[in-house]
């Protein structure tokens, strides 16, 4: 365990302490409980400037990293489990930080800010093109950064180390909730059409045009390997794919059940979920952002698409794959998806962008 800050670590019971409170999130993750809301993280007793920072914990696997606003909290998991806590300092007041979810874009270890006098923005990941970005910096307490999201420079240093370009942030102004296993009811395959017959004209005469929601559009190769990123809007009956902020996949949603009211976020975890056998696999989601899936079934209904699209992202998923669900349109939504312009980011950066 490191614990460093203003304050000393601790050694003995108080560590141990410390350590049960630091894994106790991801141990929640254990069970599946699709109608149990996430339970409020209570925030640990950290001034500012302290973190906690357990990567003992998960050795392996997909990071995710969360951001609470109201908090003034960065939690990171791994793998579905907590193995790291700091205090942070958001966006004053006319510099707020935007919330949502978000790719890191860009990683540097050495940056300045080419909008605030050259100010030095060490272990610097990328979240928008505009100037958002997690680094390290001056932590006073409370928010006082130009929109970024700084970080004590020790763990800022070390998350730097564990972290990829590609994976996600979610930025929120709840309290920390921890992930929980969540069954999202993905790509599923839409209901047969009926075949129409007649009595008086032979069956190949009536070919059914094809439905609107069969097409699809499929590009991996306009974006370098990454983990994907999968969109489904309600309001625009589609889901889209992105991979390193470039949209490489689109298909309409059938025709069917609406999406459930709000925006959730499920990350895929490394390792076969409950009930998989080798001819049956499952695969194993936890629920990072929103209100808990009460009814899976009837999300697997309102999602449906082309049969052939499905299974093309099916094989392009892999632990670290983040899906977002939302009501929203995709460019209007009140909770920003994947980047500050709510879309996608642009598949040729500008030249320099910064914060503070």
């Amino acid at each position: 365990m490191n614990r460093r800050g203003p304050r000393a670590g601790l050694a003995g019971v108080g560590a141990l302490a410390l350590a049960v409170a630091l894994a106790a999130p991801g141990a929640a993750a254990a069970g599946v409980g699709a109608a149990a809301a996430p339970p409020a993280v209570a925030p640990l007793q950290l001034l500012p400037g302290e973190y906690l920072w357990l990567p003992e914990l998960a050795p392996r696997g997909p990071v995710l990293v969360l951001v609470s606003l109201p908090e003034q909290r960065a939690y990171v998991y791994r793998n579905g489990v907590r193995i790291g806590v700091s205090t942070v300092s958001t966006g004053k007041p006319g510099f707020e930080t935007p919330t949502g979810l978000f790719t890191i874009l860009q990683k540097k270890r050495e940056h300045y800010s080419n909008l605030y006098d050259d100010a030095p923005m060490p272990f610097m990941q990328r979240l928008t093109w505009d100037g958002i970005a997690l680094h390290a910096g001056r932590v006073p307490g409370h928010p006082a950064s130009h929109g970024c999201v700084r970080l004590p420079y020790a763990f800022s240093e070390r998350l730097f180390d564990v972290t990829s370009q590609g994976i996600t942030v979610v930025i929120t102004d709840e309290p920390g909730r921890a992930p929980m296993l969540a069954e999202p009811g993905l790509f599923r395959a839409p209901a047969p059409v009926p075949a129409v017959t007649t009595q008086s004209t032979p069956i190949a005469a009536h070919r059914l045009p094809t439905p609107a929601w069969a097409g699809y559009a499929w590009a991996p190769e306009l974006a370098p390997p990454g983990a994907l990123n999968v969109v489904v809007s309600g309001a625009d009956r589609a889901l889209v794919v992105l991979r390193e902020g470039v949209e490489i996949g689109r298909a309409p949603l059938q025709p069917g059940e609406p999406l459930p009211g709000g925006t959730r976020a499920f990350q895929l975890l490394d390792g076969p979920g409950p009930g998989a056998t080798p001819g049956a696999p499952r695969r194993r989601w936890v629920q990072v952002l929103g209100e808990p899936v009460v009814d899976p079934a009837r999300l697997a209904r309102a999602i449906g698409v082309a049969p052939a699209f499905a299974t093309l992202v099916g094989e392009a998923l892999a632990p670290g794959a983040t899906v977002v669900i939302t009501d929203q349109p995709l460019r209007t939504a009140p909770l920003t998806v994947l980047d500050a312009e709510g879309g996608g980011a642009p598949a040729v950066q500008p030249a320099s962008a910064g914060g503070g």
